[in-house]
């Protein structure tokens, strides 16, 4: 039986759909076409967590591992003691 380049497969899931939006963009500026699905459940606060996936074609499975190790990497590079994130909610 034949495989379907073009079958869904799960990236990788993620516990909220902005994080999984994060994902995707930074898949679309290295060339891979990505989407995400369980985002509705995932944004019920409930006892139990969701999680939303993001999706890939098979056929670019490997390209968006590779890319999702250079885009973990680039985040742990960040100098988070450097870049300014605003005012905190709780100050009035």
């Amino acid at each position: 039986m034949a495989t379907d380049p073009n079958s869904p497969e799960v990236l990788i899931a993620v516990p909220s759909d902005v994080e999984a939006a994060a994902i995707v963009t930074a898949l679309s500026e290295r060339g891979v076409h990505a989407s995400t699905t369980g985002g509705f459940t995932a944004g019920f606060r409930a006892e139990a967590p969701g999680q939303v996936s993001v999706i890939v074609r098979r056929s670019d499975l490997e390209q968006a591992k590779r890319a999702l190790v250079q885009i973990k990497n680039e985040i742990s590079k960040i100098d988070w003691s450097s870049v300014d994130v605003g005012p905190s909610e709780d100050c009035e």
